[in-house]
């Protein structure tokens, strides 16, 4: 099954005066001090700015994994910031495939049953999921791997796993956290090429946090934040 992109001319996100803070009184942390951002549909965005700047933060409240203390996150046309509880799960299963830093896999399970459970989970059956997760991770460079339980892979093969099992099924919409932390320079840029090749061929939206400026050349456009507040663009990273 592969997910439809939104259509029109609507961004596929808008963020206003979106906070979070942690904590309360004086120990209380803002990470997120009111950013306002639109990301076009099909764009490949890159979202960069130093350690605690606030990315992942972001990244976390428009993957449908963190709450907001105020503001709005409208992803797809839906306010995530103001939906319940239990609806937060299948939206971000349906419309969203999110790349962690640490690579989340199920340890008891093969390479092409991680990935094939996202499907499954999604409602296709297990025959056509298995062959889905196959191609999800030859496209990610591991042809014959298939079997490999994550505790026989190398830190960067967990990765390659990971990004396939959010990149199955093409969803709307990619976030990804440091996506090539864990890639050598060659590994690092086919990912990148395949997330790029999503927003030009299906119609994806990427959101991508990064400190790797070896991919930079890949983003349609490069968003700075900074002490939890986007900065404007000074064209270093053009």
């Amino acid at each position: 099954m592969t997910l439809e992109p939104m259509t029109g001319d609507a961004p596929a996100v808008t963020v206003r005066s979106l906070t979070k803070i942690f904590g309360g009184g004086a120990t209380a942390y803002t990470a997120l001090a009111g950013v306002d951002m639109d990301v076009r549909a099909r764009e490949f965005l890159m979202l960069v700015g130093p350690s605690g700047s606030g990315k992942t933060t972001l990244l976390s409240i428009l993957g449908c994994v963190l709450s907001a203390t105020a503001g709005s996150a409208v992803v797809l046309g839906r306010d995530v910031t103001t939906m319940k509880p239990d609806e937060l799960p299948a939206f971000r299963l349906q419309k969203i495939g999110f790349i962690f830093q640490g690579h989340n896999l199920i340890a008891a399970l093969k390479s092409r049953d991680n990935v094939a459970l996202v499907q499954e989970l999604r409602g296709v059956p297990r025959a056509q999921a298995l062959k889905d997760a196959d191609e999800m991770l030859v496209a990610v460079g591991l042809a014959g791997k298939e079997h490999s339980l994550p505790g026989d892979l190398s830190g960067g093969q967990k990765q390659r796993v990971a990004i396939a099992r959010a990149l199955v099924g093409a969803p709307p919409i990619v976030l990804a956290d440091e996506p090539t932390a864990a890639l050598d320079a060659h590994s690092g840029h086919a990912v990148i090429e395949l997330l790029k090749a999503l927003t030009q061929e299906r119609g994806t939206t990427v959101i991508c946090v990064t400190h790797d400026p070896r991919i930079f050349s890949f983003a349609d456009r490069i968003v700075n934040i900074e002490d939890g507040l986007i900065r404007p663009d000074d064209g270093s990273h053009s």
